[in-house]
């Protein structure tokens, strides 16, 4: 398939479509079509749904990082109780691609001991979620960061 950028009009038939030409045909995308097909279903289910989001009263563990180039920001609070992480809670502000991290980051270590989620990588939340858009990898980053923030943290 051979794909062209839209045409450029003064005017658009609609507000929320794209326009695209295939062999001459004319193609009518809306952009809720377009954004599924860049990001995987598990990514777009965090982001719309996202876990353990909100403050943490009684966290003994807090840390927030940021990402200075995209101005990305994760605080991740934590209770730990015994060596694991008993109950962790985010507040981002960012791209769809840094909720969803924190997101899953939050779910995946929840109940698990601080020595267990060394393991985890940028690589494994990327590939947790489907997989990241080359540009979205910062935010699989920003999210391990702030796992080794915590587990730093909780170990003082």
């Amino acid at each position: 398939m051979l794909w062209s950028l839209p045409s450029i009009r003064s005017t658009f038939p609609q507000r929320n479509e794209c326009h695209f030409h295939r062999y001459g045909e004319l193609l009518r995308i809306t952009p809720a079509a377009i954004i599924p097909s860049m990001l995987g279903e598990t990514l777009l289910d965090h982001f719309q749904h996202p876990r353990n989001a909100g403050e943490l009263p009684g966290a003994n563990a807090k840390v927030e990082v940021s990402n200075p180039v995209c101005g990305d920001v994760l605080h991740l609070a934590a209770i730990i109780d015994n060596g694991a992480f008993r109950e962790v809670r985010f507040l981002c502000r960012g791209c769809t691609a840094a909720i969803a991290c924190a997101s899953l980051l939050t779910e995946s270590i929840q109940g698990r001991e601080l020595s267990a989620v060394s393991s985890f990588t940028p690589e494994f939340l990327a590939a947790a979620l489907g997989g990241l858009p080359p540009a979205s990898y910062h935010a699989a980053q920003l999210s391990h960061d702030a796992l080794q923030a915590l587990v730093r943290a909780a170990r003082k």
